[in-house]
């Protein structure tokens, strides 16, 4: 793996700058997954970020100059891109998620939860309820799946809920900088330790799920993320416990909870053989979502070993 790569440029031109950048990171061999899947959609990113560039202006432009202070900061940034595995939002400390963009740095998981097609999609065909007013993000991290909803939902009321002060204070930075102060209320909770007298339309969370055996063996990529924000016990779902045995106090009649499990939702079928997860079927990738609605976390109470 090079630790120092250089980026060659006989002519200094986007295009050929991004094919430099991708095979840079494809001979290193990083890993991908925190808003890309491959080097070249990675290298688009970094590039057309340096050059001051939206990220979905690249047709038409790869033969555009490229100055030589702006190749010296890419080639910095894939420097420490590839030599110290950062996460490329963390590098550019942003990420888009749900349409919008986000401050984004080590104080939370960079932003990647497949819940955001559900927003963008206003819950359907899941949630069967009322027009939606008042809605969770439990772990909220940086607080962008709170934040998506608030965005798109204009007439909802958002809480955003987190042990960690350092993600809830992004969470704040996040809320200011879509003004969003007016509806979105950020509580330090332990789950919903805080939240007494709640009642939510819907509850979104993406806990931490990742089991011991995928944490111990995760890619350097993933370990640059807060530790508490991934690992939850030997099976991933230690924090998911809990949250069933308690989620249904604080759902509407009509409520629904949407909650990510990712790799662990074959532990979850597993630890609860009696309930019938419904598990929603993601068109843009993604999986490991399950919706509940408040009456079926009735009908399981049994499972919950309350």
């Amino acid at each position: 793996m090079s630790r120092n790569p250089e980026i060659s440029l006989d002519t200094p031109t986007l295009g050929a700058a991004i094919v430099a950048v991708s095979e840079a990171l494809d001979s290193a061999g990083v890993c991908f997954g925190h808003g890309t899947d491959n080097a070249w959609d990675e290298a688009v990113q970094l590039v057309l970020d340096v050059a001051g560039l939206s990220p979905d202006c690249e047709d038409g432009l790869s033969h555009q100059p490229f100055a030589e202070a702006q190749l010296n900061h890419l080639e910095r940034l894939l420097q420490r891109r590839i030599g110290e595995r950062i996460p490329l939002p963390y590098l550019l400390g942003k990420a888009c998620f749900a349409g919008l963009e986000f401050v984004c740095d080590e104080r939370a998981l960079v932003p990647r939860s497949p819940i955001a097609e559900l927003i963008l999609n206003d819950f359907q065909p899941w949630y069967a309820g009322p027009a939606p007013h008042r809605i969770l993000d439990l772990c909220c991290g940086g607080g962008c799946i709170g934040l998506a909803v608030a965005h798109h939902l204009p007439e909802s009321r958002v809480d955003l809920a987190d042990i960690d002060t350092a993600a809830l204070d992004l969470a704040r930075e996040n809320t200011a900088l879509h003004q969003l102060e007016s509806r979105v209320r950020i509580l330090q909770s332990d789950l919903f330790e805080r939240l007494e007298q709640e009642r939510y339309d819907i509850i979104l969370c993406n806990p931490p799920y990742v089991d011991a055996q995928d944490l111990a063996g995760m890619p350097a990529e993933y370990r640059a993320e807060p530790s508490m924000g991934l690992g939850s016990g030997r099976d991933g779902l230690d924090v998911t416990r809990r949250i069933l045995a308690q989620v249904g106090d604080f759902l509407q009649p009509h409520g629904l909870l949407l909650l990510e499990v990712g790799n662990s939702a074959a532990a979850l079928e597993a630890a609860f053989p009696q309930v019938a997860f419904t598990w929603v079927e993601l068109v843009n990738g993604g999986h490991g979502v399950f919706a509940m609605t408040a009456q079926e976390w009735q009908d399981f109470g049994a499972s919950w070993g309350l």
